[in-house]
């Protein structure tokens, strides 16, 4: 049966999935039909096209919604268009009066979190302070570097399910070695994927701990001795529950239930919000940019490592 056949004369947006958002004439269809522009089952049209369809669809709900600024979630739709780079939605939206610097996510209004991706939603109600500040505006620029270098080395290595990482500011392997009273392997043990052995690089601005086939770089008790007087920032990839991220600063839980590289969500901090968007889909190069590392390739994050180490993984546990 054709999308545009409302089953049982019923009026709405049944069976209209993610790739029906691009159709204008279904989606008018439906509206003609009395489908609301407003609400739908499991949230709200016009945030669903801003995400996943075409300009000519956002226009033609955006001049039906009652409130084009409408938050779902903690976001407009505008914010959508902005944060998933649907630059033709996001103009769409602003020509149909959506405001790109009402506040919301930590302070990421959609102007704001354009101006970081390089784009100006600039208009007559730009308030003064939309600026980024210096630190924001570093992060975003260095991200453009990182992810350069990144793209020139992930290609098929990225780690894969089951992996961990930890991102450690201001250290270095030998200091690593130190605070983990843990004692170099000789060889390659990779095939051996035992969870007390890691893979320690060196980076400019700190060090990287990888476990290609486990979850120690984010035992708790390895995290408070890597963090004391810094931050480590630790990563699994978690082949059960997905993306698990974590921070501690000198000891302390900072952030735990994090999902790195996922889509942020409403009240989460302001620079979680900022790495997400930046670093889409890539936990690990969140974990690093959290902590200031700036790596020249992605050798500490696909391997091999400088060197491996054997960590006395019982006395973490205690």
């Amino acid at each position: 049966m054709p999308l545009e056949v409302i089953e049982g004369g019923s009026v709405g947006w049944e069976r209209v999935g993610w790739e029906n958002w691009a159709d204008h004439a279904l989606v008018r269809a439906r509206l003609e039909a009395g489908a609301d522009p407003n609400t739908m089952p499991g949230g709200r049209p016009l945030h669903r096209a801003a995400q996943h369809g075409s300009a000519e669809v956002v226009a033609e709900l955006a001049g039906r919604v009652d409130d084009v600024d409408v938050l779902e979630e903690g976001r407009s739709a505008l914010w959508l268009a902005v944060y998933f780079n649907r630059l033709d939605n996001a103009r769409a939206l602003a020509e149909a009066g959506a405001d790109p610097w009402l506040p919301m996510m930590s302070g990421w209004s959609p102007g704001r979190l354009a101006l970081a991706g390089g784009h100006d939603l600039s208009g007559p109600r730009t308030p003064p302070n939309a600026a980024l500040s210096d630190a924001e505006a570093a992060v975003a620029a260095e991200s453009v570097r990182f992810k350069a270098v990144l793209d020139d080395d992930y290609d098929d290595d990225y780690p894969e399910e089951g992996a961990g990482l930890a991102a450690v500011a201001g250290v270095d392997v030998a200091e690593v070695i130190r605070r983990l009273n843990a004692t170099p392997v000789d060889g390659d043990p990779e095939l051996a994927e035992e969870l007390d052995v890691v893979g320690a690089t060196d980076v400019p601005g700190g060090c990287v701990i990888s476990q290609p086939w486990g979850y120690a770089p984010r035992i708790a008790g390895v995290m408070r001795l890597l963090s004391a007087d810094t931050v480590c920032y630790s990563v699994y990839l978690n082949p059960k529950s997905g993306t698990q991220g974590g921070i501690m600063r000198d000891g302390e839980i900072v952030d735990w239930d994090l999902f790195p590289g996922g889509e942020p969500i409403e009240n989460e901090s302001a620079d979680q919000v900022l790495l997400s968007y930046l670093y889409p889909n890539d936990p690990m190069a969140v974990a690093c940019a959290y902590a200031g590392l700036r790596l020249t390739d992605g050798r500490a994050i696909t391997g091999p490592p400088d060197v491996w180490l054997r960590l006395p993984i019982d006395d973490y546990r205690r």
